[in-house]
Order: structure tokens, then sequence, then C-alpha cells
């Protein structure tokens, strides 16, 4: 379906369609009579005076598809095929309460940069998209209940955006001050696991693989992360782990009674050893975020993973076609007005 944006620019071809009328009605309708006309000097037609009759026509063509651009014409639903080398990734985010904990925060010069552990997730996952432009990716967070946010997709515009909206839940309480969405706030790692690998299941490219980020303390879900992993290797997918933050006492943003944001600590655990364990079963590594070179080596790993060419349609919502008119526009426009001032010294 073809459609412009802004037909109302379309109006602007009035006063086009006029200044070349006037140019024209000008050029060829002015005289001076004279009655002698075989004494004159016989008028030669030269490149110059072929140049002049044709600008005018040039610099009105090139307003009125600089009018068509601005009317911004468009394909809509548009369709197109595109083929690549991929890998089918999907990224598993732990968004439980315990990625609240501030362990990650940056030290600068002007003070510290607070970041909670699923900043650093988000931050660890933006540069894991960047550097893997041509794979097929998808999202599932986890806290209690595990939730595919993006099927597999080569739109990582759109990944990113879905990303960027990940946030842990806010505790609920009732009026006696007791939590009453507790569940969510917890760590279901196995479900996590297991949603990423029936995700996978049916994905067209061989080489399947999950990547979990999580502070690696499983306690809530209905599928035990042992039996996620026996699906995994049933599958041949591998599962790369990357651990996030540390054991012990962690801070955590909170207020006091004044609505003051103030730092208290609580004990948190990065269980490694389910970590670990995942990604040793399944053939893939563990990573900390904590090493700085946790995530090169990671993404090194990624890249020696055996690639499948897959074709898959790519869908817009609005596909912009006025480029194709601006460009010339312009250049019709610029030479039309230039060349016209070079020849016959105006503008028109």
């Amino acid at each position: 379906m073809f459609r412009f944006a802004n037909p109302f620019y379309f109006f602007l071809l009035l006063p086009v369609i006029a200044a070349g009328w006037f140019v024209y009605r000008r050029r060829y309708r002015q005289g001076v009579l004279y009655s002698i006309t075989h004494r004159l000097v016989p008028l030669t037609v030269t490149w110059r005076t072929r140049v002049a009759a044709v600008l005018p026509a040039v610099t009105v063509a090139g307003l009125a598809l600089l009018t068509v651009a601005l009317a911004r014409p468009q394909t809509v639903l548009s369709r197109s095929r595109r083929t690549s080398d991929a890998v089918a990734v999907h990224m598993v985010v732990d968004m439980s309460g315990s990625m609240e904990a501030l362990d990650l925060s940056i030290k600068t010069p002007a003070g510290t940069r607070y970041r909670t552990r699923l900043d650093a997730v988000k931050e660890t996952f933006s540069e894991f998209i960047a550097q893997r432009p041509d794979d097929l990716i998808g999202l599932v967070t986890f806290g209690g209940f595990a939730t595919t946010r993006v099927p597999l997709t080569m739109d990582h515009r759109a990944l990113q955006h879905v990303l960027e909206g990940v946030e842990i839940p806010s505790p609920s309480r009732d009026r006696s001050g007791r939590v009453i969405n507790e569940e969510e706030l917890m760590t279901a790692i196995g479900d996590a696991l297991a949603t990423a690998c029936a995700r996978l299941e049916d994905a067209a490219p061989t080489s399947r693989i999950i990547v979990l980020l999580s502070d690696g303390e499983s306690n809530t879900g209905i599928i035990p992360p042992e039996k996620a992993i026996e699906v995994a290797e049933e599958l041949g997918i591998k599962v790369y782990t990357i651990g996030v933050g540390s054991t012990g006492r962690a801070p955590f943003k909170a207020r006091d009674m004044s609505g003051r944001e103030t730092i208290h600590y609580a004990h948190v655990a990065l269980d490694e050893t389910l970590l670990k364990s995942i990604a040793e079963k399944t053939g893939g590594r563990y990573f900390n975020v904590r090493d700085p070179k946790g995530l090169t080596r990671a993404m090194e790993a990624i890249n020696d993973l055996e690639t499948t060419e897959v074709e898959q349609d790519v869908y817009y919502q609005f596909n912009e076609r006025f480029p194709w008119f601006l460009m010339p526009a312009l250049c019709l426009a610029v030479v039309g007005i230039g060349a016209n001032m070079v020849v016959t010294r105006r503008a028109m």
C-alpha cells in the first residue's frame, strides 16, 4: 500500500506552477516594437540561449519534486527479505528483588554512580546486542514468574526498546505492611530456563544458545533448575551463564521515616555453584561481570559458534520513500538556479 503522510504539502505546487507560468510568459511575450526589421542584425541561436530556455524548467521540476518529498511518500506494512549467518540466542534476564542491590555501582571522580544489578545486566545485554547484529535474539525476563518479552527477532532496535523498559516490580503492601506480591520478587531460574528452551526448540539456526544473566539464587518456581537443565541437554542448547554481583552484605536504596533517600545494607547471595552447573552440563561456560574481561571472553566464545544461514521476513510499519524524491529535487534546484545565474545572471 502506497500513501502520502503529509498530502497537504501538495498545495505548495500551486505557487510552483504559478512561478513557472510567470517565467515563460514573461520570456516569450515581451518585446520591442520596431518598424524596419530588415536592418536588424540576424538573431543567432547560441548555446547560452538554448540553456537559458531550459534552466527555468529544471528549477521548477526540482521545486515540484521537493514538494513531493515534503508530502512524505510511504509504503505501508512493506516487507523485505533478509539473509544472514546467524545464531539463535535467547537472553534470560533476572528481575527479582535481589537485583536491586547496588554492589555494582561505579565510583567516579564526581562521586559514586549508583546502579543496581539489573542496570548492570541491561548494560551488558545492550553491549551484547550491539556486537551481534545478524543474530536472532529473544528476551525472557523472570522473577517469581518467567515471561517472554521478545520472541526471536532480527529487529534489535525493538529489542533494545523493550529491554530499556524492564524494571523490578515494586513491593505492594497491605494495610498491615505485609508484602502481598512477594512471589514476584523471588527467583525462578528453572521456569525461565525452560521457557527459553521452548522458544528455541523450533528456531531455524542449528546453533542455539541461551545467555542467562542472574544473581543465581533460585528460590521458587514450578520447574526445578535440574529439570530445565535436562531439557536444554535434550534439545542440544548451550547455556552461557553470567553471574551478577557477589555474596554478602550489599547496599540497597531505601527511604527513612522522613521520606529521604538513604542506603541500607542487606544480605544477598550469588549462587555461583548453580550457574556453573548449568553451564557445564549444557556445554556452555560461566562468567562473572565483576571481571572486566568476563564479557569479552563470553563474546569470543559465542563468536566461535557455528552459524547457519537463515532467511527471514522483515516487516516495516512505514517504509519512507521521500529520499527518492528529495535528492533529485535538491540536485535539480541547485543546478537550475546556479547555472541560470551564471548564464543569464538572474535566478529564474
